[in-house]
């Protein structure tokens, strides 16, 4: 019997700064909150934006990076799994959840890009028109800002 496919791709921004926890073996726990929206046209010709919000989760290695070099309004694209789970509350109630283990991530942007009072990029860099995979090489045109370019891929 063939296997099954889990894989989500994620492009957006992150909506809060990363809050990371340990395991007892030292092993770094990161989560996000990452929006993404998408515009269509209604029957009227009116652009209409809808944002979803994903819960993202980094293990080990790439959570450390992401909790180094993400901040709140930072881009960042992201590949992982959709994980369901159930949690039932103090007061009885079920409550059900969707959140996607990060496998690999790649930041967008410039260094600017989600600090205080920041809205684009540092120096006019232009972004990127596609996510950056594991096999590009970083843009030529960016300026050695010491942000290393990251592409972390792992089993999890």
């Amino acid at each position: 019997m063939a296997r099954g496919i889990n894989k989500v791709i994620l492009v957006g921004n992150l909506g809060n700064d990363p809050e990371t926890k340990y395991t007892q073996g030292g092993m770094a726990v990161t989560k996000v909150s990452l929006a993404t929206t998408s515009v269509r046209k209604d029957r009227d010709g009116n652009n209409q934006e809808k944002t979803e919000w994903h819960r993202v989760t980094f293990f080990g290695k790439l959570g450390e990076i992401a909790s180094e070099y993400l901040r709140k309004g930072s881009q960042v694209y992201v590949e992982g799994r959709i994980t369901y789970s159930e949690l039932t509350g103090d007061d009885g109630q079920k409550r059900y959840f969707t959140d996607i283990v990060a496998d690999e991530m790649q930041m967008l942007g410039g260094r600017g890009e989600g600090s205080a009072g920041s809205g684009g990029t540092r120096g006019g860099a232009p972004q990127r028109e596609r996510p950056a995979r594991a096999t590009d090489q970083p843009a030529n045109d960016f300026e050695d800002d010491g942000i290393p370019f990251v592409s972390m891929r792992g089993n999890f």
